[in-house]
């Protein structure tokens, strides 16, 4: 193990720095050797820096390539850009990886273990928009252009197909909407299928979905899958209705992977509601801290920290109320820590 791995930590907004806290405390507990750099973004970064994404913040993720990050609030309507939009822009953190398993047995769907590879920036978030007016109606008509390339394709199809093959999965699907957007998503789904049979025919199965049929699939039957793929939108909507099978935002977590800098947060927002009365639920960040350690190739590390939160779960039965539980954040992290002090 590396004497030390630096590391630039954003505590967030909201509920962001409780559930941080937690994180690094049983990131601690394991070994991890990460030294970290705390900067700040989000409505936190404007209060205290101006800033919703301030240089300095930049310029420490330029150093480390490394970042593990709580909720960052963004205004609806008007206010300033998502500051989760701009680093993915900003470090072209063009795989977004979303994993959902099934934590606590016997919900609705049992059982399920997902992975949804999303492509994180093109296609119809691009952001090419605008309004036509007519008459004395200014917003009379609305434009979106969506634009992706077959580069954009080829890198973000790569990466799902190694993960897969890394990850000992059996079988990869396409998710796409080329019946209708021929050009569009057809250029992702023909560019999936030709990388698979010039370079990875055998090492998995590969198959192809239309998008609302994925989704209706899913929901009937979600064990037919195993890796998703797909474009920025469809990925989007997706990877919270597969967090949906398992319990909801709050046990699933993400990363954004680029060729020069990853990032690993909790997917759900801030809660201002609940900041500081100490009921959130750090179990997502746990998660993302985990995927940070295999990233770093500390898989014995990111083992022992999912196996104390399955246990910690479904063993000791201590839980947050969004669990279904009475704990608090302080007794849940505890109780994770002594989990993970046993030998």
């Amino acid at each position: 193990m590396p004497a030390t791995l630096e590391a630039t930590l954003i505590p967030g907004d909201g509920i962001g720095p409780e559930i941080v806290e937690s994180t690094v405390k049983v990131l601690e507990a394991v070994g991890a050797p990460f030294r970290w750099d705390v900067q700040v973004a989000g409505l936190e970064g404007v209060r205290t820096a101006g800033d919703p994404l301030p240089p300095r913040t930049i310029d420490s993720i330029k150093r480390t390539r490394l970042a593990l990050k709580g909720p960052l609030e963004t205004p609806s309507g008007g206010g300033y850009r998502s500051s989760n939009v701009r680093l993915r822009e900003e470090f072209k953190l063009y795989a977004n990886l979303r994993p959902a398993r099934t934590l606590i047995p016997g919900g609705r769907f049992d059982a399920v273990d997902l992975i949804v590879v999303r492509e994180n920036l093109e296609g119809l978030y691009i952001g090419h928009e605008h309004y036509i007016p007519i008459d004395d109606d200014p917003h009379a008509v609305a434009i979106a252009t969506g634009v992706n390339t077959r580069q954009g394709s080829r890198k973000i199809l790569e990466f799902a197909f190694e993960h897969a093959i890394a990850a000992g999965r059996r079988k990869v699907t396409i998710v796409h909407k080329a019946n209708i957007m021929k050009a569009l998503t057809g250029i992702f789904l023909e560019t999936g299928l030709d990388l698979y049979e010039k370079r990875y025919k055998g090492r998995f199965e590969l198959d192809a979905v239309i998008i609302d049929a994925c989704a209706m699939k899913l929901v009937q039957n979600p064990w037919q899958f195993d890796v998703l793929v797909t474009t920025n939108l469809f990925g989007d909507i997706l990877s919270d209705l597969v967090a949906g099978l398992v319990g909801g935002l709050g046990a699933t977590p993400g990363a954004n992977i680029g060729s020069d800098a990853s990032i690993f947060e909790a997917v759900h927002g801030s809660a201002p509601d609940i900041a500081g009365k100490g009921v959130a639920n750090p179990t997502a960040l746990m998660l993302a801290a985990a995927m940070m350690l295999d990233h770093c190739r500390l898989g014995a590390e990111a083992q022992r920290l999912r196996a104390a939160i399955d246990a910690t779960l479904n063993v000791d039965r201590v839980r947050t109320a969004d669990f279904g539980g009475h704990d608090g954040t302080a007794e849940y992290t505890r109780a994770i820590l002594e989990r993970l002090a046993k030998p």
